[in-house]
């Protein structure tokens, strides 16, 4: 049992209900003086447990039915101002903290001004609500430096009802301070009208203290300066008005008597620091005049300020500002003083001169730029380089493209006292920048054409160019470039120049290919071509380098250098390397040119076998390409050959004709075999290539090989499968060598079979006979076979007569004979039978050639059947009974003459001589009787009669 229930009197009386908050806040109050950076007193933890109490002691002050007593009260106060010292102990001692920190240390400030709030005013405490006030004032100062206008606008809300009574001279103060710190605020948040009302409440406050109108005036300074920086679309938030009205304060307060005398021992005048404030006044009326291009304007807020006394050395923003109204209104006088005024003021910063450098440079000109950069120079000695470059940027850049400019500033880089600031290894970044600039100036001309200005200024940024060995690399590429403008503007010698110099300092494949382009330009051919192949020496070779070269060279119309580069591009191919431009596709740009040159056939045919050789080795699509493109690659060799083919045809070399047509059949054939257009190409490729080789066989006169004989018998073969195929389209077109296709198969295959050395008559027997056949057959095609056949060393008389009469025949069974055909057969029958009758007997083979030709004359109107063979006819049937009168047959004699006169009578040409014939006929007749073996040797008078007309009878072959 406890002492205190044994006896009353050792009871102690019960604690009050809010010690164990006093308890609590001044537990919290020592761990914030206690200064300690453990995680149980971090500012985040301690400002959390004041947020904790003040919400209790706030509850326990509004349930209390008496309130708090006058003692706890005195305590929380005692508490407050303990916590409020301890933060400042915390702010000198935690100078630099994190921004998380910072608000929280803020917090724990703002708590104690919020418990005085809690707490009440006591009565002990004199003037206790300015102390509350003026503590919740500084801590929103604190939060408005930390960027929290609405944190900082509460504590000055919640300080303002504390003194708007405003009893005495230091309420009236702080409620000065606090409207003014809730205008800044206010404009902090935005709400600039607020902030103009609030400082237009503060003017009575302000009025009786000197401290007071310049804290004031600062006030709209502060307004001013952000309306002029925000721009606000409120027409009431002017900042011309507020910025007038500050310096209208600084004008009162300066000619106040309390401006001027002290009005405490510790006091000081007021006018140096009011004339601070009408001096920003002005700066910013200036620059508010300047913004709204009233230049005029400016130039006055500029003159007012000069000639307020007291300031010493004026702002560099003054000369600075005046210099851009006298430019803009063109007072270019003024503006060169006040720029010397700016750099003759020691206190004016580098890059304020610089930039009023750059405004008067880009004004004036060129013509100011040097004077500028030279005091620049002067005034700016460790930057000299660093602002140089602003100011060439700034001329080069305000020059464009004009060519004018473009001279000057290259006059002007090039100036002695402006290459020599920057020499010496610290203005190494500013002498790669100036080169670069001149390098970006002298490109923009050279890709405008203006190659004389763009050699110019590149030639000048080689003067910001050092020869040491990590400029190499810049000082090639200026030669090279200099060596295109003058290429370009063909002074191909000084070019030539530049190049060699760019080889000397980094050798290269692209100073070998400038080389070749002065080279091709120069017309040199032949140490183009050497050069040409001395590019695989160099170490940065790449094949791209000889397709461009090829490109020059068929620019610049150089095809015989153009050729030399295929050719060496194509021994390539054979290393296996890998390279930019495909085989074929060199192969078809290489006979492209050789096409240009006379009398190349010869490399032609060599490229083209290549193309066919390379065909068979890579394969079609590896060769030329997959799909469509290879397909068009492939047709564009066919289509090549076949031309080229035609061409020398026509120029009667065969030789190249023959391989050509070859070489077009197989790449014909490598293609899309089912199409008809495509058969029918190789079938006529394959024929014209045989016929070729006859025919440069009989030109040359020559004997062809076995293997040729061979080879030409397989193409004639092949074509032959072919034929019928083709035989539907090609006979309808109006193209003579597709309708002739199969005559010239037939004929050429005859030719080769007779240059055999075996016997062929049964296979040409057999081949006339298909094609006799054939419907591709005509009267003249059979004409011209059986004259074949009847001709050569070892003639093949079977097929001949064979061929003949099938010509007569086949002219007879058409709507239109050719009589013209079958008068040719019949006299080539005629001779035919005629080697077959050496006896001079009756031979009924040419008898029955003669009875066929009168039973086709016979009907005929004048000159439908031509009259020299008709007469021909006649008169060899005639005087063929000569030799059997002689050898007494007279039977046989008066046969041929009756067929001779019988002939003559269906030619009306022939009337002189019928009369004489019959004449002659009936003498015969009449001597001979019915023994006409016994006649004499007159019985043949006729014949002998006719001799005017004996050598007309001699046949004639055709």
């Amino acid at each position: 049992m406890k002492i205190s229930e044994l006896s009353p009197e050792y009871r102690q009386p019960p604690p009050p209900p809010q010690s164990a908050l006093l308890t609590d806040l001044n537990r919290v109050v020592a761990d914030v003086e206690a200064l300690d950076a453990s995680d149980s007193s971090s500012p985040e933890k301690l400002a959390a447990d004041l947020r904790c109490l003040l919400t209790n002691l706030a509850s326990a002050a509004s349930s209390s039915s008496s309130g708090l007593n006058g003692a706890f009260r005195l305590k929380v106060w005692n508490l407050a101002f303990r916590l409020w010292n301890a933060c400042v102990d915390r702010a000198n001692h935690f100078a630099a903290r994190g921004a998380e920190a910072a608000v929280a240390e803020t917090e724990i400030r703002q708590a104690a001004p919020e418990l005085l709030l809690v707490a009440g005013l006591p009565e002990g405490v004199p003037n206790a609500a300015a102390k509350a006030a003026s503590l919740f004032h500084r801590t929103g100062l604190f939060w408005l430096d930390l960027g929290r206008a609405d944190l900082a606008s509460a504590c000055f809300e919640k300080a303002t009802p504390l003194v708007c009574a405003a009893d005495t001279e230091e309420d009236r103060d702080i409620l000065l301070d606090l409207n003014l710190a809730r205008a800044r605020a206010a404009s902090s948040e935005g709400k600039q009208a607020l902030a103009v009302a609030l400082l237009s409440r503060s003017k009575p406050l302000a009025a009786a203290s000197s401290v007071g109108v310049k804290a004031l005036a600062e006030g709209y300074l502060l307004l001013g300066k952000a309306a002029l920086a925000t721009k606000s679309p409120d027409p009431a938030i002017d900042a011309s008005s507020l910025l007038t009205e500050a310096l209208d304060l600084c004008e009162r307060a300066a000619a106040s008597p309390c401006c001027t005398t002290p009005t405490s021992p510790r006091s000081s005048p007021a006018t140096p620091n009011l004339q601070v404030i009408k001096d920003q006044c002005l700066r910013c009326l200036a620059a508010e005049r300047l913004q709204a291009n009233d230049y005029e304007g400016t130039l006055r807020c500029i003159m007012v300020s000069r000639a307020s006394p007291g300031l010493g050395k004026e702002h560099s923003s003054i000369a600075f500002m005046a210099l851009r109204a006298c430019l803009s209104s063109g007072k270019l006088l003024e503006a060169e003083r006040e720029l010397d005024r700016l750099m003759a003021n020691a206190e004016a910063p580098e890059f304020v001169c610089v930039s009023a450098a750059e405004l008067y440079v880009a004004s004036v000109g060129l013509d100011a730029a040097l004077k500028v950069l030279v005091a620049l120079a002067a005034r700016c000695r460790a930057s000299a380089s660093a602002v140089a470059v602003r100011v060439l940027k700034t001329v080069v850049q305000g020059a464009g493209g004009e060519a004018g400019h473009a001279r000057a500033i290259a006059e002007l880089v090039s100036d002695e006292r402006v290459v020599a600031l920057f020499n010496g290894p610290a203005n190494a970044h500013e002498r790669g920048t100036m080169h670069a600039l001149l390098w970006t100036c002298g490109t923009v001309h050279f890709h405008a054409k203006n190659y004389e200005i763009s050699a110019d200024l590149i030639e000048r940024s080689m003067l910001y160019v050092s020869r040491d060995e990590e400029s190499r690399s810049r000082r090639a590429n200026c030669f090279r470039v200099l060596c295109l403008c003058h290429m370009a503007l063909r002074h191909l010698d000084r070019a030539q120049e530049f190049i060699i110099e760019a080889e000397k300092v980094e050798p290269s494949i692209h100073c070998a290919f400038l080389k070749f382009k002065i080279l091709l330009q120069k017309k040199e051919e032949e140490d183009a071509i050497k050069l040409m192949k001395a590019m695989m020496g160099y170490v940065d070779f790449n094949p791209q380098f000889l397709i461009l070269s090829i490109h020059e060279a068929i620019g610049c119309k150089s095809f015989c250098v153009a050729v030399a580069l295929l050719t060496f591009l194509l021994g390539l191919y054979s290393a296996g390397k890998p390279m930019p431009m495909s085989e074929a596709t060199v192969l078809r740009n290489l006979i492209t040119l050789l096409l240009r040159e006379p009398g190349s056939e010869a490399e032609i045919l060599k490229y083209s076998r290549r193309a066919k050789l390379r065909m068979g080795e890579l394969g079609l699509e590896a060769f030329f390409g997959k799909e469509t493109v290879g397909l068009r690659e492939l047709n564009w060799f066919a289509v090549s050959s076949w031309n080229m083919a035609l061409k020398v045809l026509k120029e009667d070399k065969y030789d190249y004709c023959s391989e050509f047509f070859e070489l077009a059949a197989e790449f014909f054939s490598s293609g899309n075999g089912e199409d008809g257009a495509n058969l029918l190409l190789i079938c006529k490729s394959l024929i014209m290539s045989v016929s070729s080789m006859l025919l440069a066989d009989d030109l040359n006169k020559s004997q062809l090989s076995d293997s040729d004989l061979k080879r030409g018998i397989e193409m004639l073969r092949r074509a032959g499968k072919l034929l019928p195929l083709t035989l539907s389209s090609a006979l309808v077109t109006s193209d003579q060598l597709e309708n002739n296709l199969p005559f010239l198969h037939t004929f050429s295959f005859y030719q080769l079979l007779s240059r055999l050395d075996t016997n062929a008559h049964p296979q040409q027997l057999q081949l006339a006979k298909n094609f006799a056949a054939s419907k591709a057959c005509t009267p003249g095609h059979l004409l011209i076979l059986g004259d074949m056949a009847s001709k050569g060393n070892q003639p093949n008389l079977e097929a001949a007569e064979f061929l003949l009469k099938a010509s007569i025949s086949t002219a007879l069974a058409s709507h239109s004979p050719n009589y013209g055909v079958i008068s040719a057969a019949l006299r080539k029958l005629v001779c035919l039978a005629g080697l077959h009758d050496f006896s001079g007997s009756m031979s009924d083979a040419a008898y029955d050639v003669f009875r066929q030709a009168y039973q086709i004359v016979v009907g005929l109107k004048d000159g439908e059947y031509p009259f020299e063979e008709g007469r021909w006819l006649s008169i060899t049937a005639w005087n063929k009974s000569y030799l059997p009168v002689r050898l007494g047959q007279h039977s046989v004699a008066r046969k041929w003459m009756k067929m001779g006169l019988d002939l003559a009578r269906h030619f009306d040409r022939m009337k002189l001589y019928i009369s004489g014939m019959e004449e002659c006929f009936e003498n015969f007749r009449k001597l001979t009787g019915k023994e006409p073996d016994e006649c004499s040797q007159q019985d043949g008078e006729p014949s002998t009669g006719m001799s005017g007309t004996g050598s007309m009878s001699q046949p004639v072959l055709v």
